[in-house]
């Protein structure tokens, strides 16, 4: 794979890992929402959304091999999340045999989860992005990206946006993907509470604006490379219904943004919260003094030091 392929990242098979020699082992990256403004409802219950999301170097881990008979066999790390048919690693497998009209195939998948869950990161819908490029692989389906595509929009609304890493530009309920090319990577400061929130919850919360705002100044910062630019178009409808239900985010998020980065924002539904950072020093800074003014009794967030996914390497 060329290093400037926009596909989820996949490895060689190594023996000493449960993929095996038949196998694939490939790395699901989490998204960031640099720009995020919900429209309206829409009639089927979703919203109408646009959204600049941007893949980051934090990767959940997915070893695939062929499996007989028609068995989907899905275990996690750590054990205590779903293998079943409601994880989305599981129901890209199924919907992508369907979709090729293939159910005899089968296959063994481990699951490992680095990503943290309900912290607006996506995990899940790249895991499942994951699964559609590396099963493709491993049962020598060759389908096209435009196929791979419409069966990832089926199985949920962030999944299609990991088909073109490293970063786009998405509208409808999120599956209308529309590439973007960053004119530099950017570093950034993740900051995850150890709450999570269910994106159910926060939308039940929101009020669509009547004059929703643009995203064009995020867009054009971001093909220019600007990080100061960038942090002061950061946007994201989601934060005040979040902030409403987790009031530990907020206070992530306060404590974060006076710290001077170049923008601070929630992503998605949260709760993670990151900063943009001028620099790579800068988000080293940013991230000793975040935890150095961490309240005491307050509990411990998870800081990440993460840089966007600017060329991607196969």
């Amino acid at each position: 794979m060329p290093a400037t392929s926009s596909a989820p990242r996949t490895g060689s098979p190594h023996p000493t890992l449960p993929a095996g020699r038949a196998g694939l082992v490939v790395a699901a990256p989490a998204k960031l929402n640099l720009f995020l403004e919900v429209r309206g409802k829409r009639p089927d219950g979703y919203h109408d959304l646009e959204t600049l999301m941007v893949g980051v170097d934090l990767y959940d881990t997915l070893e695939l091999q062929p499996a007989p008979g028609g068995t989907l066999a899905l275990t996690c790390d750590p054990p205590g999340l779903s293998a079943g048919p409601d994880n989305l690693v599981w129901k890209a497998a199924d919907r992508l045999r369907t979709a090729a009209g293939r159910p005899d195939l089968g296959a063994s998948i481990r699951l490992t989860k680095r990503i943290p869950t309900q912290a607006g990161l996506a995990g899940g819908s790249s895991d499942a992005a994951a699964t559609l490029v590396g099963l493709n692989r491993v049962w020598g389906l060759d389908l096209p990206k435009a196929e791979l595509a419409a069966v990832a929009a089926d199985v949920g609304s962030d999944v299609a946006f990991f088909l073109d890493l490293p970063a786009a530009w998405c509208t409808g309920r999120g599956e209308i993907v529309s590439p973007e090319r960053p004119g530099a990577a950017f570093h950034f400061v993740l900051v995850c509470p150890p709450v999570g929130l269910a994106t159910a919850d926060v939308f039940r919360r929101l009020t669509p604006p009547t004059s929703p705002a643009s995203g064009d100044a995020a867009r054009a910062a971001f093909r220019a490379g600007d990080p100061e630019a960038l942090g002061a178009a950061l946007f994201n409808r989601l934060e005040a219904p979040a902030f409403g239900l987790a009031p530990l985010v907020e206070a992530v998020y306060w404590r974060l943004a006076g710290l001077n980065p170049a923008g601070c924002r929630m992503s998605g539904s949260g709760s993670a919260v990151f900063a943009v950072a001028r620099s790579a020093a800068d988000a080293a800074r940013l991230a000793a003094a975040f935890r150095a003014a961490t309240p005491p009794g307050e509990p411990e967030s998870r800081v990440l030091l993460v840089r966007s996914r600017h060329l991607v390497p196969g």
